[in-house]
């Protein structure tokens, strides 16, 4: 199989900081010849509570910036420049070459056609350049705490959801269980945002954004169900390796058992569905409906917490295509391996991190797709579709993994 290119993210940062920390407590110790006070002080930053407290400050920014930077910048820029090609036009050009100094400027050059990644850097940029304003009228502390909850909650995701077998914050064993929960705080966040501002068009938003998410939390989790019976475990570690168990074999050739070629496939379509609909994208945006709410829950928000709200809501998307690359997908796994010398590797042999980024960033453009291909449904038909048929098809996907189980698979 393929092999992550971090095997263990925090002990790839404790040795590190462990080395940083002995050049350092020696030059201390250096120190100390002349100011012999600060000879305690070498022994204390060797300890072993410094070095994994700052080990551990290592992989969260490591982590964050890998998720909240760089896979936040490429889903940006892949929403962006994809919509616009569905809409024939080009879509952002800012890049490089846009700078206005040598060698990057174009001038002379006829024409101007950049990648438009650093376009969403420029957005951010002016976003915090902007005021932020808070409505008179407003509950003042719940309007400005409402962005954090929403923040943190889809922060925790992150902290329980690994890329690779490798690179995680932290191996929990109901971690399924962890990230669930974490995504089932966002819709408070929603509704004291909708609620704190003191607004009709906000409160009907935040509203509705509660009564959807009620209607799709249930068959989200009831689609996990089915997943659980199967696997016997919380552990998305272990839900991995489960599937990278071989399916099929056509002589060197082995297709490892993804649960997207299982009967677990009715409980992927539910749980997709529903995860769309936890996203408020298209055509599950009804919190939102420019058309008749302005901007829905997040009308009265400005400046860099309108950017962190909207921001926020990419993120959740990356989670949950992550949550479903491992759920039915293969987590990091390639889709085939071949037996090399009794050995078995993947084809081709990239590292899991890419196998895993591959999936996600497949998914985000399937979701990205469909929001710009179908039309807004009414309010009541999304709940309709939630408590009247995901539900129902929630069920009947248990009851497929039962009798599968039963049936000796």
């Amino acid at each position: 199989m393929s092999q992550p290119l971090v095997p263990n993210l925090f002990d790839a940062c404790y040795a590190l900081t462990a080395a940083i920390m002995g050049l350092v407590a020696q030059l201390v110790l250096l120190i100390a010849a002349a100011i012999p006070p600060l000879a305690g002080l070498a022994a204390t930053l060797t300890s072993e509570p410094v070095v994994a407290s700052v080990t551990w400050l290592i992989v969260m920014t490591i982590m964050l910036l890998w998720v909240a930077v760089f896979n936040l910048l490429t889903v940006m820029w892949i929403e962006r420049k994809l919509y616009s090609r569905l809409q024939d036009r080009y879509g952002i050009m800012l890049s490089i070459w846009s700078l206005p100094f040598w060698p990057f400027n174009r001038r002379g050059r006829a024409t101007h056609m950049g990648t438009g990644y650093l376009q969403n850097i420029a957005d951010g940029l002016k976003l915090l350049q902007k005021e932020n304003l808070t409505p008179a009228t407003a509950d003042s502390p719940m309007f400005h705490i409402a962005p954090v909850l929403i923040a943190a909650s889809t922060l925790m995701i992150f902290v329980a959801l690994p890329w690779s077998s490798g690179f995680y914050v932290a191996d929990l064993s109901m971690s399924l269980l962890f990230i669930l929960a974490a995504f089932s705080l966002a819709p408070f966040g929603i509704l004291i945002a909708g609620w704190s501002a003191n607004n009709k068009y906000t409160l009907v938003g935040g509203m509705r954004a509660a009564a959807q998410l009620m209607a799709y939390e249930i068959p989200l989790i009831l689609s996990v169900v089915a997943v659980i019976f199967v696997t016997g475990t919380f552990n998305v570690f272990e839900i991995v390796a489960q599937q990278e168990q071989p399916l099929l074999t056509l002589g060197p050739i082995t297709i490892p058992s993804w649960y997207i070629l299982s009967p677990l496939i009715l409980a992927l379509v539910v749980f997709a569905v529903a995860m769309v609909a936890e996203m408020e994208r298209i055509p599950f945006d009804i919190p939102e409906a420019e058309a008749e709410l302005v901007e829905g829950w997040t009308t009265e928000y400005s400046g860099m917490r309108f950017g962190l709200v909207f921001a926020f809501k990419w993120l959740r998307m990356i989670a949950g295509a992550a949550l479903i690359t491992i759920l039915f997908l293969g987590g990091w796994s390639g889709p085939v391996f071949v037996t090399v010398y009794a050995g078995s590797v993947a084809i081709p042999i990239v590292p899991e991190e890419a196998w895993f980024l591959l999936k996600v960033w497949l998914l985000c453009a399937l979701f990205i797709w469909i929001s710009w291909s179908v039309p807004r449904v009414r309010i009541d038909q999304i709940l309709q579709i939630g408590w009247k048929r995901l539900i129902p098809l929630a069920l009947l996907a248990i009851i497929v993994a039962a009798g599968a189980i039963a049936a000796g698979w």
